[in-house]
């Protein structure tokens, strides 16, 4: 895409306090804005007001909240949390409260299927720490695959491979968002709505606000065709994230916090197997600040072969939380703030877990903002963030409202930056400045280095030295065209880079041009002069991979030489151009499926590609069969899409077998399968 102009921001100050900020639209030309200071108001604050009710986004990517990483203490009692509210939060009001209660679904079975002899090595998750397991839509344990789909959990017999098939499954009435396994439990999370209205006396229409409420399903698959539901909790709330660690699931919530019809504040409630138990003002944390968009972050540690040790859950009146940090001690919270003078900072909570216990401990600041979990990390007792920073020069416009200033922003300079921070969360090293007018693309921090990726043109991956944590440095730069959007350790000196290639813009544009799907293996041994050993393109403008913005897609392994990702792949059909083709022609899409590579320390080719889609026509992508993930058990590489699961060899990606898992209109699985016999694409 082109890198467009940004536009002046108007920022809105009331009383000496931000409270919100408005984008005009340009297209680079300057624009003069002819209003009064009160009808700004007035426009900006209604936008603000419905982004903050979760309807639009289009202001910010956060809520406004004037704070430093101030000390967090519990309410003294329920009084004194509905006073805090009542006093600092100007955005809440009377609300008036419906609930649609979910039940929870049964499992059903399907003829029993005989064991395995021994487990056969096999792939899992790729996750961000070793140890530290995070939920996924597929799981495997070597012997059978757990796979969410069409609103079910499923249950594959998947080794060996010639009698894979469907032996249980388990429905669901809402949203799955992941699973994980642990021996012979299995655990998913599931949400369904709750629907919230307030009136707005100053708008023409209602504010319609919508809440969430989470399902936690433990099941004793002991017997895999016979799957029993063994706990069940609820949680009002909307799920945001969670991890695995041992035996224990940590999972991580946020629930409004709001005012009743009877102005009474709302406390959320935890059902266990029946047993409810109310979130109390005196279990929540906050700090004595003010913030415009309360939000109650709970944690929960479930121990998932234990039913019956009590679910521990501590509650913080944190805001939104943006992305999360697990280690195998510590969950870190990062929280967008804005400050009063209009910029941007991640204040990061840390919060100790160690079994059931869950102990907050402290929490920093930095500025700018994070771009996913991957910009954060923990080495040797300290915790490691990069953030992108947009820095705004203030030329101020006094209204004839003397409570009212209009302070207009011209273009912003954006900088990136790394931080280190010790056990008390307090700033010890930082790295500022960093790739003026680019932001950051990727992130991974590997032992006592960091890689970032930033790009606005070109692609400059930096190799940070983090061995002094007061003084992290710059070792060495590499300047390429495109990007990298993901990174992964091949091993300490070579890394895997997943991005696209771009060209640059011509004529009136300035930037760059998105093109294909670019692998990239990089040498970083020289950490002065780091290298690119092999580049492979795929495909045209167009071309898209959820490998790039979804780690749980890629599939490696070192040892195998093996490397797959999903590829939504398109191709420029040249004599539709006679004339040439324009830098900003778009492929039209020709195929989806996994591209599987061989890969080495020193080369990256193509092994071939696996597809579940037998004829595309006119460009339509049946996206009921795109494969979405892959992985191997033994000597087979299983594709799995939201119809059907195709097996074949790894070597050769001869097709072995195929497990058709919904081919009806409702949905049903009959998991049947068919044993064919295919080449390689």
């Amino acid at each position: 895409m082109p890198s467009i102009k940004r536009s002046p921001v108007f920022i809105i100050v009331s009383d000496k306090k931000m409270i919100g900020y408005s984008v005009y639209p340009n297209y680079g030309k300057k624009l003069l804005l002819k209003t009064s200071a009160a009808l700004l108001l007035g426009i900006t604050l209604g936008t603000m007001l419905f982004s903050l009710g979760g309807l639009l986004s289009p202001i910010f990517p956060g809520p406004i909240v004037f704070s430093g990483a101030s000390p967090m203490v519990r309410f003294s009692s329920y009084s004194e949390l509905k006073t805090f509210v009542n006093k600092t939060g100007s955005i809440v009001g009377p609300w008036r409260y419906f609930l649609d209660s979910a039940k929870a679904g049964t499992a059903t079975n399907a003829p029993a299927a005989e064991g395995a002899q021994g487990v056969p090595r096999y792939s899992q998750t790729n996750v961000q720490v070793e140890g530290v397991d995070e939920a996924d839509i597929v799981k495997t344990d070597g012997q059978y695959i757990y796979l969410v789909s069409n609103g079910k959990v499923l249950i594959i017999e998947a080794y060996p491979a010639e009698n894979a098939r469907v032996v249980a499954e388990i429905p669901w009435n809402g949203t799955i968002f992941g699973i994980y396994v642990n021996e012979d439990r299995l655990v998913f999370f599931g949400e369904q709505g709750q629907y919230f209205i307030r009136p707005m006396i100053d708008f023409a229409a209602p504010w319609y606000y919508g809440g969430f409420e989470t399902f936690i399903q433990v099941y004793d698959i002991s017997d895999r065709t016979n799957p029993i539901l063994a706990r069940n909790v609820t949680v009002d709330g909307g799920y945001t994230n969670s991890r695995m660690i041992g035996d224990y699931v940590y999972v991580l919530l946020n629930s409004p916090v709001y005012v009743k019809e009877d102005n009474e504040i709302f406390l959320p409630t935890i059902n266990d197997n029946n047993k409810d138990a109310s979130v109390a003002a005196t279990d929540i944390y906050h700090s004595n600040v003010t913030d415009y968009y309360y939000s109650l972050t709970m944690i929960l540690a479930l121990n998932i072969q234990n039913d019956q040790e009590p679910i521990n859950q501590e509650n913080f009146m944190l805001g939104y939380a943006s992305s999360i940090f697990v280690s195998l001690t510590n969950v870190y919270v990062a929280i967008p703030k804005y400050e009063q003078d209009g910029t941007q900072k991640t204040e990061v909570h840390k919060i100790h877990v160690d079994n059931n216990e869950i102990t907050y401990e402290a929490a920093g600041k930095v500025p700018g903002y994070i771009l996913n979990q991957f910009s954060m990390d923990e080495y040797n007792g300290y915790f490691r963030i990069a953030t992108t920073e947009y820095k705004y020069n203030e030329v101020s416009e006094d209204s004839k409202n003397e409570t009212v200033t209009v302070a207009k922003i011209e273009e912003p300079t954006i900088v990136n930056n790394v931080y280190v921070l010790n056990q008390s969360m307090a700033t010890v090293g930082s790295l500022e400045g960093l790739a003026p007018g680019e932001r950051i693309y990727s992130a991974r921090f590997i032992g006592a280095r960091c890689y970032l990726v930033t790009y606005v043109q070109v692609d400059p991956l930096f190799v940070i030295d983090l061995k002094d944590p007061e003084d992290p440095k710059v070792l060495g730069e590499l300047v390429m065209p495109g990007y990298s959007e993901y990174l992964h350790p091949y091993d300490e000196n070579i890394l895997i880079g997943i991005g696209k290639n771009t060209t640059e813009a011509q004529g009136e544009w300035w930037g760059a041009f998105y093109l294909g799907v670019k692998i990239s293996l990089y040498d970083v041994s020289n950490v002065k002069n780091p290298r690119i050993i092999k580049d492979f393109m795929i495909g045209d403008r167009g071309t898209d991979s959820t490998a790039l913005t979804d780690h749980k897609a890629f599939l490696f392994d070192k040892e195998l030489n093996l490397l797959a990702i999903p590829i939504l792949l398109a191709e420029i059909d040249e004599s539709k151009y006679p004339e040439g083709v324009p830098s900003t022609a778009y492929g039209e899409y020709v195929w989806q499926g996994l591209y599987v590579m061989n890969i080495t320390s020193n080369d990256l080719t193509l092994r071939g590609r696996i597809t579940h889609i037998d004829n595309l026509q006119d460009g339509y992508i049946p996206w009921e069969y795109s494969i979405e993930r892959s992985l191997y058990i033994e000597n087979m590489l299983y594709t799995i899409s939201n119809m059907k699961i195709k097996i074949s060899d790894l070597t050769t990606l001869k097709t072995v077998n195929e497990i058709i898992i919904n081919n009806s209109s409702n949905g049903s699985s009959d998991g049947s399968s068919s044993g064919t016999n295919g080449g390689r694409e």
